[in-house]
């Protein structure tokens, strides 16, 4: 019964099959491999055109280097409040951006407000040189709440950033369960309401380290291979990430893991519907959950081996938990499996 995260969780045995069979023999290291060019076209394939990409081994890389990428001098990145650059990256973007600073904006849920990002945008005035400048907005699909964004939000959102110049970042942890969750193609998530540039995300959907960045106009990246060569994430042996991607995509492997681990998530959701102790925070549609429990209940279910996070209240709802109550996150993956969610719900009552 583990709910901590789907970064608990192992590798799928198909990308293990396709690392052990790349593992002999020589290839040209770099990202200059046969198979390295073989699944960048792959992800021409996927996105419906020409993209530059770059493979890089964490999340957090993703992230930092890509908004290291359209920096400037006093930069700021808008992005919600509770976002993972905010919240659980430890300063890395503010690190690889040389100090580039994190404007929060307010919205519910944890999706940006579009009213509330074209007001705080306006605070940035294009002669008042003390407030620095912005460079880009960063949006998360899913966001840290589990929700989703529809393509006109993405699009409102995309509207504001490019109306100032500014490029449109979305953070892809989990961008093949929101994908399932949406129902939409890669493209019209991404590019085609207006996003410039994707971290995704392969490595909590059944990869052991695999993460890309996408850039979606290659004539902007032509400064992007030496921001990763700085920022320590270009491997010599890109192959292995190749490797585990190209098994990833292979008759639709990545959104069947993802469709999987949706399916865990909404029959932990009928549990949680049925139970007299527990209740959503608000409802989700990914892989992610936010339950109230009485905290008694809680801890009953961590002595009986159930792992999860407790997890701080969202800005804004200071009235969403009680005083005997608590506030959990709990996270379905790949290799979750019915009787994982089964076992959880009987003991929850």
């Amino acid at each position: 019964m583990i709910f901590a995260s789907d970064n608990w969780s192992g590798a799928h045995p198909a990308i293990n099959a396709a690392l052990s069979a790349h593992s002999a023999g020589m290839a040209t290291a770099y990202g200059a491999s046969d198979l390295d060019r073989k699944v960048e076209r792959r992800f021409d394939e996927i996105f419906e055109r020409e993209v530059a990409v770059f493979f890089v081994g964490t999340g957090t890389a993703a992230n930092s280097l890509a908004l290291a990428s359209v920096n400037r001098p006093g930069g700021v990145v808008l992005c919600h409040r509770e976002a993972h650059i905010v919240e659980d990256e430890c300063g890395a973007p503010e690190f690889f951006t040389h100090g580039a600073r994190m404007a929060p904006i307010d919205g519910p849920n944890g999706l940006i407000d579009p009213a509330n990002l074209k007001r705080e945008m306006a605070r940035f005035k294009p002669d008042h040189v003390h407030a620095g400048q912005p460079m880009a907005v960063s949006i998360s699909q899913p966001g840290e709440a589990g929700t989703l964004y529809t393509p006109d939000q993405i699009q409102a959102i995309a509207d504001i950033a490019h109306g100032r110049g500014l490029t449109l970042h979305m953070d892809g942890a989990r961008f093949a369960n929101g994908l399932v969750a949406s129902g939409l193609s890669p493209a019209e998530m991404t590019w085609k309401r207006g996003v410039d540039i994707l971290s995704f995300g392969a490595t909590k959907n059944g990869c052991w380290c695999a993460e890309a960045i996408v850039v979606f106009d290659p004539a902007k990246a032509t400064q992007f291979p030496y921001i990763r060569k700085r920022g320590a994430q270009l491997f010599s042996k890109t192959r292995f990430v190749a490797a585990q991607l190209m098994a990833y995509f292979e008759d639709g492997l990545w959104l069947e893991m993802a469709a999987h681990s949706n399916a865990m998530a909404d029959r932990l959701r009928a549990g949680l519907a049925a139970s007299r102790n527990a209740r959503e925070g608000w409802p989700t549609q990914s892989n992610e959950i936010f339950a109230i429990l009485k905290t008694e209940v809680a801890e009953k279910l961590k002595a009986a081996g159930a792992v999860f996070y407790d997890w701080n209240v969202p800005h804004g709802m200071p009235d969403l938990v009680g005083e005997d109550e608590t506030l959990v996150r709990l996270v379905t993956s790949w290799s979750t499996s019915e009787a994982d969610v089964d076992g959880f719900c009987e003991r929850l009552g």
